[in-house]
């Protein structure tokens, strides 16, 4: 699916409050320039994990990682101390793993919904997603509810769902228009916030409630290699399905009618684009809390990077989002160390900025 730019000014090609909409095909020159982009943006995603590890209150060299590294892949059997095989293969490489990996699923989610909704300022957290998996951790972690069978991130990735499924239905009940889905996302948000503050206020002790809150915030503290197994396996299944359906993308950046003319089912596929978005998000916040703002931002620099075609959008953003966490999440532990300061907060940092600049720079309604 080929599609032209719309001209300025028509019903389809109206750009209030819109992603940028694809342009021409590719070229030759652009397919090489986005072999380059990714092929750079991949290496430098394994340099930054390595460097990443070696980062800490613990010393550990890069030629130490990589000796520990092959000799758990079976490649080598080069003598390491204990204690450095510890640190980097059960600590600080399973966290780097998942910092990538939810830097990659958050970027994608906002790949999908700034081009679903047509609003540049669109994030995972604008349908609620966010909310949800807070007040299912905390009715999980103080209250107790499920708690024997799911624990605090199953309780996460359930009240995310519920939050989504509230969202969906609302909007349908309310005529079902990309308006009427960030409405819903805007009142689910205020409604889980609430039952979350709620929650915490009735009935935490002071160290439960702090527990909790720095979750909130977003910490990679404790993960283990089976987060790594989840959130990898996620994310590449939600690549591999945001790649199959990239002229889908293509066709709603530039609205439902084009969409609808080119043989899209458009109530079917925002559904399904929306589920995945849904449960990428709900995972993601399962393993590591709400972590805010790279769903908004990332997006934005790999289309400075590739251009809004979604075939290249999609693997470029998840390449970048998942750099860009393993930076955030390094510097987080590095920051106070020995105190880690949550990652929520670091991408906050970074984000509410850009968040303004893109605010600034389209100085229209939305």
């Amino acid at each position: 699916m080929t599609l032209d730019a719309p001209p300025d000014g028509s019903p389809a090609g109206s750009r209030t409050a819109s992603a940028p909409a694809p342009s021409a095909g590719p070229t030759g020159g652009s397919s090489l320039r986005f072999l380059g982009v990714g092929t750079g943006a991949l290496a430098l995603l394994v340099a930054s994990i390595g460097v990443a590890i070696t980062l800490g209150p613990a010393d550990v060299s890069l030629v130490n990682v990589r000796d520990i590294v092959l000799n758990h892949l079976g490649f080598t059997d080069i003598p390491v101390r204990v204690s450095e095989d510890a640190i980097v293969w059960d600590d600080r490489l399973p966290r780097a793993l998942v910092a990538a990996a939810c830097g990659a699923g958050l970027g994608l989610c906002g790949v999908i919904l700034q081009s679903l909704l047509r609003n540049p300022l669109a994030d995972p957290y604008v349908l609620g997603i966010s909310s949800g998996a807070s007040t299912g951790a905390v009715l999980v972690g103080i209250v107790g509810v499920g708690g024997f069978a799911l624990g605090v991130s199953g309780g996460a990735f359930a009240g995310s769902v519920a939050a989504f499924a509230v969202v969906l239905l609302i909007s349908r009940l309310a005529g079902g228009t990309n308006d009427k889905v960030i409405l819903a996302g805007i009142a689910v948000t205020q409604l889980f916030s609430a039952l979350t503050s709620f929650v915490i206020f009735a009935f935490a002790d002071s160290d439960e409630a702090r527990g909790v809150m720095f979750w909130l915030l977003g910490s990679l503290e404790g993960v283990r290699w089976d987060d790594v197994a989840l959130c990898g396996a996620v994310v590449l299944a939600g690549v591999v399905f945001c790649l199959l359906r990239a002229p889908v993308l293509d066709a709603f950046a530039f609205g439902d009618e084009v969409a609808s003319s080119l043989g899209v089912s458009v109530r079917r596929a925002r559904i399904g684009l929306m589920t995945v978005t849904a449960l990428l998000t709900a995972t993601m916040v399962s393993v590591a809390g709400a972590i805010g703002f790279v769903g908004l931002v990332l997006p934005h620099a790999a289309r400075f990077l590739t251009g809004p075609v979604h075939s290249r959008l999609v693997p470029v953003t998840a390449l970048v989002g998942a750099v860009f966490m393993v930076w955030v999440d390094a510097a987080a532990r590095v920051a106070f160390s020995p105190s880690p300061l949550p990652v929520g907060v670091g991408t906050a940092l970074v984000g509410v900025p850009v968040f303004i600049a893109i605010m600034f720079r389209r100085r229209r309604p939305l």
